[in-house]
């Protein structure tokens, strides 16, 4: 039986009618929209409230304040990760692995394609130390980590390749998926090609989870 979804509700835990859910999501999409210009400290509430033609005393009803409609925006981001996580169900052998390495790299392109601008104040925050942004990082990318390790020992990989430590080696492909999904657009402005960049990164991935 599946656990039906919990009820939105406002900052006093009254579940909202279905008017102030479609309300709340439009603050949540004009949050996204202007974050592509402004940054965190430079957006207001009254700014957010203008853009949906809303007053901020409405927007103060669903959230505390600004960083409040980002943690709920980073939160969603954290919901899209399930097709990830299910590139790594099957144990990665020969070129259908080499497929779904591929497919993990062009994944973590889209998904930073998508929510950039949320995913880059997250990091800042938590880089900071603000526990709330730390949290959700976390819990973004403990269930991939976790996923990696899986595969590496599933495939024998720090058997082939004494070299690899699961751990490390997944926080490692962690870390250069997710600066290159953040900053690819940047290097193919400068002339190189995502394929290149896609082919060359699958090829170490796959490398590093099997040890083949």
């Amino acid at each position: 039986m599946s656990v039906p979804d919990k009820p939105i509700v406002d900052l006093n835990g009254r579940p909202l009618g279905a008017r102030a859910v479609q309300k709340r999501r439009r603050i949540l999409d004009a949050t996204r929209e202007l974050l592509e210009e402004l940054g965190l400290r430079e957006l207001r509430v009254a700014d957010i409230a203008r853009s949906v033609g809303t007053s901020p005393a409405t927007v103060y009803q669903y959230f505390c304040d600004v960083e409040d409609v980002v943690l709920q925006l980073a939160a969603e981001a954290n919901e899209d990760l399930s097709e990830l996580l299910e590139l790594f169900s099957d144990v990665w052998r020969g070129k259908e692995g080499q497929r779904l390495a591929r497919k993990v790299v062009l994944f973590f392109m889209d998904y930073w394609d998508a929510h950039g601008p949320i995913l880059r104040i997250r990091n800042l925050a938590a880089d900071e130390g603000d526990k709330r942004f730390m949290k959700l990082r976390r819990a973004a990318m403990e269930p991939i980590l976790g996923a990696m390790v899986s595969q590496m020992e599933r495939n024998g990989a720090s058997e082939k390749e004494v070299v690899i430590v699961p751990v490390s080696a997944a926080l490692a492909m962690c870390a250069i998926l997710d600066r290159l999904a953040a900053y690819h657009k940047v290097v193919e402005s400068d002339g190189v090609s995502l394929d290149d960049l896609v082919n060359t990164s699958a090829r170490i991935l796959f490398r590093t989870l099997t040890g083949r």
